[in-house]
């Protein structure tokens, strides 16, 4: 019985599931911010004409971010759980924290833009005219183009330097993370849709991941079933 035990409970993790839920995170996370970018105009001086025309909309793309997060948590926990004992612990903690980080700001960037929303519905003549909406526009804006990007890009890159050394994805991804997050740093002001080469990056890794996992499948008693 303990035997039994023993060999059935790593299976309880189901990384084939967690390379799934990679997957999920950055499909739910494209299509939210592109009902985002498609509603919300790029300038924040913007005088908010939007927040009568496209509100529906925003708050669809609102609507998804949490199960995003939720996704993107299982899929750190596929790659934690894909490390094990070759955790580095500098690395760890910049690729965890930097993940987490990422996470908390683009929840906070979500709460704001819904504050925005609600705060509308109840005095749309006044709230568009307040420098309440031209602050909280403004901090949304701040927190996803500078701090949450960045915080993108330095996941990719220890993701992709903990890939290169432990070989838990394929090189060339890693140095395509390298790349991409360069995009990330340094070209997000200049590129409106430099954020979808996260996603896209977080994509091919669980990909990768699942085949792997089902070549590599454990098999209790060696038949493969």
């Amino acid at each position: 019985m303990a035997q039994t035990e023993s060999l059935s409970r790593p299976n309880l993790k189901t990384p084939k599931a967690a390379a799934i839920a990679g997957m999920v995170f950055s499909l739910l996370i494209i299509m939210a911010f592109w009902l985002l970018l498609i509603s919300i105009p790029a300038d924040p001086q913007e005088p908010g004409s939007w927040l009568g025309a496209n509100s529906n909309t925003v708050a669809l793309g609102l609507n998804l971010m949490p199960f995003a997060g939720i996704a993107f948590l299982w899929f750190i926990g596929v790659l934690r759980d894909r490390l094990g004992q070759l955790e580095d612990q500098f690395f760890t903690t910049v690729f965890f924290g930097s993940g987490v980080l990422f996470l908390g700001m683009l929840f906070t960037a979500s709460a704001v833009v819904g504050a925005i929303l609600i705060a509308f519905v109840s005095q749309p003549g006044e709230f568009v005219d307040s420098a309440t909406f031209h602050f909280a526009r403004d901090v949304a804006y701040s927190v996803v183009n500078i701090y949450m990007i960045k915080m993108a890009g330095v996941f990719m890159t220890s993701t992709s330097t903990v890939a290169s050394y432990t070989g838990f994805a394929p090189r060339w991804l890693a140095f395509l993370g390298y790349v991409l997050s360069l995009i990330l740093l340094f070209g997000s002001y200049h590129i409106r849709w430099s954020f979808i080469v996260f996603p896209v990056w977080v994509f091919a890794i669980s990909i990768c991941i699942l085949m792997d996992n089902v070549y590599r499948s454990p098999t209790l008693d060696g038949s493969g079933r």
